[in-house]
């Protein structure tokens, strides 16, 4: 009788963690579901679905923005599901309009297959990506031609395509928008039909291309595929979404230092969206951040130490936890007891001028922001105050902003 009681506990245990596995994946870093109903419905059932996640090649990085819907493909894949991760190679020459408010360049086949050259390694630091479906999707764009153009558009109208927001608002502005920029959801949610997917992932930014999908696939006779859209996550500014173009972003190349550095200087009010969507916290511990915010002479910890506890979890999954609690000894050794960092890269700048030494080192874009730099008293030598005309010397240890360093020889 004990034998069979434990193996009705087991099933009932087995039972509520699958339910609980569904209800994180539509849930927790979800803004909405399409259609919610009929996807719990399909995930109760145990269908074994396709879930589609597309990312063009516009950069060489991937950033942590991307492994917010990464993370959710994961979740799926944990499921037993079958991710299906499309490399737009094709699309990337068209340019997604989502979000934009003008044209975005065309890329040339050199940049797509140099940007391409890291994508599925860095994917895979998130998903299984040996039991991953991986696409290219000029398999099936590029050799359709002028033919396969002619019957896709034929299914759409101008008009419904132009109700986009991102549309509307430039042509209010009297922006220009091309026509690559108004076949671009058609061309996206053909994929969806070339590899039958049954959900699609995607940003609240993509909504209009996920939903343009469904209606794809409706036109060429396939059944609708679900939606699941994940908030934009925000960038070391805390206003602007995580972009590569604008700096703000967190690669998932940076060294475990730099990540920890990175993350350790978002504000402080996007801590509770960074747990959420970033790491596998606990949603019990997120509330209880939640609460030190909102009660601060109440609080468990103070917000620094959240904050290094959420530095210490973004690190630890993309390179261990050993890596993470040496880089939070690193960072309390510089940044709170006001030591050197172990490592400082070096460069042969004895003699020259500190604006010299910044263009040629990186540590600065130009002339221009080196000298604007030094006038917001950013800028260092050997912790002091420098001026425009400040002459390096070998030994001398040059700091920008609370993370850069740079060890004159």
């Amino acid at each position: 009788m004990p034998q069979k009681l434990n193996i009705y506990k087991n099933r009932i245990a087995v039972y509520y963690a699958f339910r609980m596995n569904i209800k994180t994946i539509l849930e927790r870093g979800v803004d909405e579901v399409i259609e919610r109903d009929h996807l719990e419905g399909r995930l109760a059932k145990g269908d074994k679905l396709r879930v589609k996640l597309g990312i063009d090649p516009t950069a060489k990085d991937l950033h942590l923005g991307h492994t917010v819907v990464l993370r959710k493909m994961r979740q799926f894949q944990d499921l037993g599901h079958q991710a299906v991760l499309i490399i737009g190679d094709f699309t990337a020459k068209v340019g997604d309009p989502s979000g934009k408010n003008e044209s975005r360049p065309q890329l040339t086949d050199e940049q797509i297959k140099d940007n391409l050259k890291e994508y599925l390694d860095q994917a895979s630091k998130v998903i299984d990506i040996k039991k991953t479906e991986v696409r290219y999707n000029s398999e099936w764009l590029a050799p359709g031609g002028t033919p396969f153009l002619l019957e896709l558009t034929s299914k759409f109208t101008v008009a419904r395509s132009l109700e986009r927001d991102d549309f509307q608002k430039r042509l209010k502005d009297n922006r220009d928008i091309s026509v690559l920029e108004i076949l671009y959801p058609l061309l996206q949610g053909y994929d969806s039909v070339a590899v039958k997917a049954d959900v699609e992932l995607g940003g609240t930014d993509q909504k209009f291309n996920l939903l343009t999908g469904r209606k794809v696939q409706r036109r060429y006779g396939q059944a609708e595929q679900d939606i699941i859209t994940s908030p934009l996550i925000e960038g070391l500014d805390g206003v602007k979404k995580m972009s590569k173009s604008l700096g703000n972003y967190i690669s998932l190349s940076d060294s475990a230092q730099d990540m920890f550095n990175k993350t350790m200087s978002i504000p402080d009010a996007l801590m509770v969206k960074y747990f959420t969507l970033l790491t596998d916290v606990s949603d019990t511990e997120i509330s209880q951040l939640e609460n030190d915010q909102l009660n601060p002479s109440l609080a468990s910890q103070p917000q620094l130490e959240w904050k290094k506890r959420l530095a210490s979890e973004i690190v630890s999954l993309y390179h261990g936890q050993n890596a993470a609690k040496q880089s939070q000894a690193e960072f309390e050794n510089v940044f709170s007891k006001g030591k050197l960092p172990e490592e400082i890269p070096e460069h042969k700048g004895a003699g020259q001028s500190i604006i010299d030494v910044m263009v040629e080192s990186g540590l600065s874009d130009s002339r221009t922001q080196a000298k604007q730099l030094i006038d917001q008293e950013a800028v260092t030598r050997n912790g002091e105050k420098v001026e425009w005309g400040t002459l390096l010397q070998p030994g001398d240890v040059v700091k920008v902003g609370p993370r850069k360093f740079l060890r004159i020889i």
